[in-house]
């Protein structure tokens, strides 16, 4: 068997004919800096090629289900087994998809609430005992005398499938009538069912109409129906006006004093995601949208003249001068000037304006230019009006238009618990699987360790194997640092180094051995607490028989991998080559390895030589904040300095600093609509102009954004171009330059350079346009050059060749030596925003801040913008930070990677741990305070990186 995977002559992106050998069944750490073509060795050739050849052993017809890969340009890679990619991004966008069903612990829980769980009554609180045929024969006959009804056995309830056979049968047995899908048919004339869709068959045992006689003919009819339908019995009503009502009875669980039956405790019952055990109102989603009178009125400080209510004023999309004289004729109505701010309009009035004047008749004239119309009727109100338009509308764009006015609430009927009153009421050690799913993953591997000493001997029985899997599975997810999420969070809230840690989680709970896993920076968003377990997890994985390659920067990962391989020297053209390969005590005896010097000491980000105080007597304080898992926190952040959140995964800081501070903040003074989390006010509003947030979203959703649109570089490199000599003499303005409207883009390809060939189940295939040969421009804009360039070689640059091709032009070479400055030198002026990371567009954002005129009272946030980075990386951004506040700016960054931290003014430790153990602030300072603050993980870790940068110095 082969002990390595020889890749020879990579060429793919910036690699520059890769030779390396990579040893199997062992855990390898590709390192360098961003740019150097870590990505492209470990996921664009060796993943891609490995996933590649596995799809292409399948057949034609499975080939289609699944995204095949592009062949990677290389010329040979052998010793390679099927891969597995775990790369940083979200798992599901999807409401519907929680921790829980992601890591299939959900759907174990399922089984075992079905299998072990005891229904109880809501109504008496006792436990369900299943219900005899007397009393349901006494139930039935307490409907009344006359009563015209049909005994029925629902024997196929919301399941696929034809179902011929089992009809046949039932013919056979002398049974006449059926109802298929709502509708009765006589049994010969059964309809062909569709066995994609899922049918609902009931058949009719007995009709009959309720008299004192008729008892022992309802009990024989009760029994065959439950013998036909195992335990089941469906009484549905046949007035002669009126809709029938249906009732359903268990032979199984019933309570006898309410009524409340359970027809079946089956697993489906438990799911959210399956109409047998959805909430009927919500669906399943645990959340109601409902258009909010805060998002509504934005400013209450704006009259109603002034735009006050903001679906309605002039700067919505859908404004009619109607809208704005009914709001008139109420104001009129109750004696409000139309100039009153909304503060100061008496709440019976904003009532009728929001929700309408119900019964109340409103005298209303509207004009249109020559004719007037006067009506009296009542107002409906803008939040009923748009509540209307939303269920009227088939209109994608409107619906996207009024949503900016929804929030959500937890459902009324589940309280957000997803599941239908029927699934609730069942319990195990008095806890339904809502309460189990709501704590976090730490607080149930505890509740599950417990759970057998709890139940009786037939339970421990069935639920043995299925404990184990639920208690191996929650042990995975505590190992990698994810212990303080809850099974219910949804995965849309998670960030990408949870997701990908909790796709690591799984992969580990399938046992796979002989398979190459390809992660992509685990560590990201995990503190050094939580790293020792998630190096653990990987030589886990690596120890039961798998090659572990990791891109990583991480000190820690880096000095515990068993080869390292150290791409470089530099980024974008200047990378691309292997600088070092083998132990990480080779790597550190390596003369022309940076990841070497910085891991001996010999390089280090530098402290700076004073910590600032910051403006005197000017700081933003956030009193009693509230939302999440914080308690009650009151922190304070001196302004004009650098402010470090920190403290463990799941403490609170994204929810102090983002949802709370940045949103309450930009609610006023950018006049945000985001609702900001609970908390009692927010101090020193008065000492900031405005408030940044510069996440890792992407700059655009298309191929046509870019670095040069998004950071306004394009516009002077259009006006440059329109301004040559040659361009005056055609007459070509600014526009013909832009890829995006006709007049000088190629029409062959409407500017993109390459066309779209579907290709069914292979993976499509986009070739470049033959009009323009992938230049996105036509013929006649090419001719225009300087220096011999056209502008899409320009835009096929990188930025350190276009700051040195743009020279003599401030405007352009201004803004491309801010992405120089941010590490960006590598990537290419026109290059599409979807092909940039998380932490490139987190820079690209960085830099168009940096190029803006400072005020000095601007307040920057930045979530971890260390993603990606290697400390040569970091110590580059750091110096560009820390500008940012010498010209007199506050910059708050949530940061777990200590190089940063310990550059900081100011620290804010949350904690002690994550989830509800976390919510608080427990130390705050300088650095050196919070390497001396007790329970602080942060300062013990702090503590020995300062002493070790001050001995290195």
């Amino acid at each position: 068997m082969l002990t390595e995977i020889t890749v020879k002559g990579a060429r793919e992106h910036n690699l520059k004919n890769v030779n390396v050998t990579i040893p199997r069944d062992k855990l390898i750490v590709i390192t360098g800096l961003s740019g150097s073509g870590k990505s492209s060795l470990a996921f664009d050739t060796i993943y891609a090629e490995g996933q590649r050849r596995y799809v292409e052993s399948l057949s034609a017809y499975a080939r289609q289900f699944l995204e095949m890969m592009q062949k990677p340009d290389v010329d040979h890679i052998e010793g390679l087994s099927p891969a597995i990619s775990i790369e940083q991004k979200t798992t599901s966008k999807n409401p519907r998809s929680t921790v829980g069903t992601v890591t299939e612990i959900y759907d174990y829980m399922r089984l075992l609430w079905a299998r072990i769980g005891i229904p109880y009554s809501p109504a008496t609180g006792l436990p369900i005992e299943s219900q005899t045929v007397s009393q349901m024969v006494d139930r039935v006959m307490a409907m009344g005398e006359g009563t015209r009804l049909y005994v029925m056995a629902p024997i196929v309830r919301g399941r696929k499938g034809e179902y011929r056979k089992e009809i046949n049968e039932l013919q056979k047995r002398g049974f006449q009538r059926l109802k298929v899908n709502d509708e009765f048919y006589l049994i010969e004339d059964f309809p062909a069912l569709d066995k994609k869709y899922k049918h609902h068959i009931d058949v009719v045992v007995d009709r009959l109409v309720i008299k004192e006689d008729t008892q022992g003919r309802l009990a024989e009819s009760i029994e065959t129906a439950l013998d036909l339908a195992d335990g089941l019995l469906v009484i549905e009503t046949a007035p002669r006006d009126g809709e029938p009502e249906r009732t359903l009875l268990s032979a199984k669980f019933a309570c006898p004093e309410s009524g409340f039956t359970i027809e079946e405790i089956e697993p489906r019952l438990f799911s959210f995601n399956n109409p047998f055990g959805a909430c009927p109102t919500c669906d399943g989603l645990g959340k109601q949208l409902y258009f909010d009178p805060l998002l509504c009125v934005p400013d209450v400080t704006k009259s109603v003249k002034g735009g006050a209510l903001a679906p309605w004023s002039n700067k919505s999309k859908s404004p009619s001068p109607f809208y704005f004289q009914a709001l008139a004729a109420v104001c009129d109505h109750y004696g409000v000037s139309l100039d009153t701010p909304w503060n100061k309009i008496p709440e019976k009035a904003q009532q009728a304006m929001l929700y309408g004047t119900g019964k109340e008749t409103v005298r209303i004239v509207y004009k249109d230019g020559k004719t007037k119309f006067e009506t009296n009727k009542a107002f409906e109100g803008v939040i009923n009006n748009i509540e209307r338009r939303w269920r009227e509308t088939d209109s994608n764009w409107m619906r996207e238009e009024l949503a900016k006015y929804q929030s959500s609430s937890a459902c009324g009927s589940c309280h957000g618990d997803r599941l239908k009153k029927e699934a609730l009421a069942v319990k195990i050690d008095g806890e339904t699987i809502s309460n189990i799913t709501g704590l976090s993953v730490g607080n149930a591997l505890t509740w599950f360790t417990a759970l057998p000493h709890l139940l009786t001997e037939k339970q421990s029985q069935i639920a043995e194997k299925v404990l184990k899997e639920i208690q191996d599975r929650l042990g995975f997810l505590n190992n990698v640092g994810l212990e303080y999420l809850s099974l219910s969070r949804s995965s849309g809230t998670l960030s990408g180094g949870e997701s990908q840690r909790i796709r690591l989680a799984s992969q580990i709970g399938s046992g796979l051995t002989g398979v190459l896993y390809v992660l992509d920076e685990p560590s990201i968003g995990l503190h050094q607490k939580d790293n020792d377990r998630l190096l653990e997890t990987l030589k886990n994985l690596r120890d039961i028989g798998n090659t572990v390659l990791v891109v990583e920067h991480d000190e820690d990962a880096i000095l515990q991998a068993d080869y390292v391989i150290d791409m470089g020297p530099g980024a974008g053209e200047h990378g691309g080559t292997v600088v070092a390969e083998g132990t990480p005590a080779q790597i550190m005896k390596h003369k022309k390895s940076l990841t070497g010097a910085y891991l001996t000491g010999k390089k280090s980000v530098p402290i700076p030589s004073e910590r600032r105080s910051g403006h005197k007597g000017k700081a933003i304080k956030v009193n009693g904040a509230k939302a999440n898992n914080l308690k009650d926190v009151t922190g304070t952040i001196p302004l004009g300095t650098l402010t470090c959140i920190t403290g463990v995964s799941g403490s609170g800081k994204s929810t102090f600093t983002i949802e709370t501070l940045y949103k309450a903040v930009a609610r006023k003074l950018n006049n945000n609509r985001n609702i900001p989390g609970e908390h009692t006010s927010i101090e020193g509003l008065e000492f900031l102009d405005k408030i940044v947030d510069i996440d890792q979203s992407p700059i655009g959703r298309t191929p046509r954004s870019n670095p040069a649109t998004y950071t306004g570089a394009f516009g002077p490199i259009r006006d440059w171009f329109a301004g040559l000599p040659e361009a005056n003499a055609r007459g070509y303005k600014p526009g013909r330059f832009s890829f995006n409207v006709k007049g000088g883009r190629c029409e062959a390809c409407k500017g993109d350079g390459v066309i779209k060939i579907e290709m069914h189940f292979l993976p499509d295939v986009y070739v470049e346009c033959d009009q323009c040969k992938g230049k996105r421009y036509n013929r006649e804009t090419l001719e225009v050059r300087y220096k011999d360039k056209s502008i899409s070689d320009v835009l096929d640059m990188t930025v350190e060749d276009g700051v040195k091709f743009f020279k003599a032009v401030p405007s352009i070479r201004n803004k491309l030596e801010m992405l120089d400055r941010v590490g960006l030198s590598y990537i290419r002026i026109g290059q599409q925003a979807t092909t940039l990371s998380g932490g490139e567009a987190q820079r690209v954002k960085l830099a168009k801040e940096l190029s803006k005129r400072s005020t000095g009272k601007t307040l920057y946030i930045l979530d971890e913008p260390t993603t990606g980075l290697h400390f040569e990386d970091i110590r580059k951004l750091m110096e560009v930070i820390q500008e940012l506040v010498d010209q007199g700016n506050t910059v708050i960054i949530i940061e777990h990677n200590l190089e940063v931290i310990k550059t900081a003014d100011w620290i804010l430790d949350l904690g002690p741990n994550g989830g509800d153990g976390g919510g608080e602030i427990i130390a705050c300072g300088t650095p050196e305070d919070i390497a001396k603050a007790k329970g602080s993980y942060t300062g013990t870790y702090l503590k020995d990186l300062l002493k070790k940068t001050v001995a290195a110095e």
